[in-house]
């Protein structure tokens, strides 16, 4: 395998290529991606950006990415990083790139906001994700429930000001 490269998404080019790899992960796992390419370069490249983005690159080839945030928890008294997405080209999974784009995700979220923890969801369906997770010593979170509120809830919430 040719050496693979680990390049933060900063430029428009970037994104497209980010974007790709997100397409593809919703369309291997069944997936709902309702993240448009504009959408996804302002979650990224703007000044406050809530989401940061990583390519694993063997020369011009796109091999693998991550999208990834800032969190902090109080109760682990430590900032961390969320792992929204992660995608390996099927061509190179099983070879270890998974595990060296989480942990190129935490150098990054260590030095840039002092991340301590990771976090990330697998959907139940996804078994062979699972079995990746469970390899790399993720283990599952216990006495929680993971609740959401879609963006037609946070709409109406941020109306009750009163």
């Amino acid at each position: 395998m040719r050496k693979i490269t680990f390049l933060p998404v900063r430029t428009e080019q970037e994104v497209t290529l980010l974007d790709r790899a997100l397409r593809a992960l919703s369309a291997d796992l069944g997936d709902t991606h309702k993240a448009s390419r504009d959408c996804l370069a302002s979650a990224i490249l703007s000044k406050a950006a809530p989401a940061h983005g990583l390519l694993a690159m063997q020369g011009d080839t796109l091999c693998g990415a991550a999208l990834f945030s800032p969190l902090y928890s109080t109760a682990r008294g430590a900032a961390g990083v969320y792992v929204s997405d992660l995608w390996v080209d099927e061509t190179l999974r099983g070879a270890g790139l998974g595990r060296r784009m989480l942990a190129e995700v935490l150098r990054r979220a260590a030095q840039t906001w002092q991340a301590e923890w990771l976090t990330l969801a697998v959907y139940d369906h996804s078994v062979a994700s699972r079995a990746f997770y469970d390899r790399l010593g993720l283990v599952p979170r216990s006495g929680a429930t993971v609740m959401t509120l879609d963006r037609e809830g946070c709409l109406e919430m941020m109306k009750d000001t009163g």
